[in-house]
């Protein structure tokens, strides 16, 4: 157990599993307090259950305001602080065709992915704001938010404008000394990117064996990757950082696979 984020406090959505569920077990073994906001009951009471005295359960579905104000308000009138915020709750949403796209199906995957960043952000900085104390509100993107092609079309939209968000609301809130970034992860073995790859939320063995095979650097990600990110922007370490994007895929979207053409070391003149 360390102590980068001891005697602190946040809240997580999406929190009872996969990304959400791994920076919520982080924040606790840091030294930390967290509300696991999801809309998954069962598992999200258990997931609170076993962090013990350092996590509540707050029943959220992030479309709905008023719920993703209840965790927040939960966090603070439970420890008296907010010192976190991670908007994480997240689908996949509608895929297929541009052309072919159901309407109601884009309006739904933004509600999720736009919408309930923009609450926690909302709710987030208003509990901020009252008590003065400064804070860090970190929201999930995506690579498919840094490169096109990574994603269904209205899920690209979605993370990409989720950078986006991350910068406004960091140009407001920095003068109450409140940070907001994003991650971006690339490809990491949750249930979600399993039943994309696979068909099988539960096969994850054979999605961290794809993954490791198409990464630049010879491995699948863990969850706990990106929990470490979340924390670092949470933490004293990211305490100078706000408005930015880390992005977590081992390189991928930067070109760290070259490709062969370009790989050997020559000299290329134009003519």
């Amino acid at each position: 157990m360390g102590n980068r984020f001891e005697n602190k406090v946040a809240v997580v959505t999406g929190g009872a599993s996969g990304l959400g569920e791994a920076t919520a077990r982080l924040l606790v073994a840091e030294g930390g307090k967290v509300v696991i906001a999801d809309y998954g009951v069962e598992r999200g009471e258990a997931v609170a259950a076993s962090l013990g005295d350092a996590a509540r359960f707050a029943p959220c579905d992030v479309t709905v305001e008023d719920q993703v104000a209840a965790a927040i308000d939960l966090a603070v009138d439970t420890w008296g602080r907010l010192d976190g915020a991670f908007a994480n709750a997240g689908i996949v949403g509608v895929a297929g065709p541009i052309s072919e796209t159901p309407m109601d199906d884009f309006d739904r995957t933004l509600a999720v992915l736009v919408r309930g960043v923009f609450v926690t952000v909302k709710h987030a900085a208003r509990q901020m704001q009252t008590l003065g104390n400064g804070g860090a509100i970190v929201m999930t993107s995506s690579v498919a938010g840094v490169q096109g092609g990574l994603g269904p079309h209205a899920y690209t939209v979605a993370k990409t404008a989720v950078i986006g968000l991350a910068r406004s609301a960091a140009a407001e809130l920095a003068a109450h000394g409140i940070r907001v970034n994003a991650v971006a992860p690339g490809s990491i073995p949750t249930a979600m990117t399993a039943h994309v790859t696979t068909g099988d939320p539960d096969n994850l063995e054979k999605v961290t064996e794809h993954i490791a095979r198409t990464s630049p650097l010879g491995r699948a990600g863990h969850a706990n990757d990106i929990a470490e990110a979340v924390l670092y922007f949470m933490s004293d370490g990211g305490s100078y950082v706000t408005g930015q994007t880390i992005v977590v895929d081992a390189g991928a979207t930067s070109g760290a696979k070259m490709s062969p053409a370009w790989s050997g070391t020559r000299m290329v003149v134009a003519r």
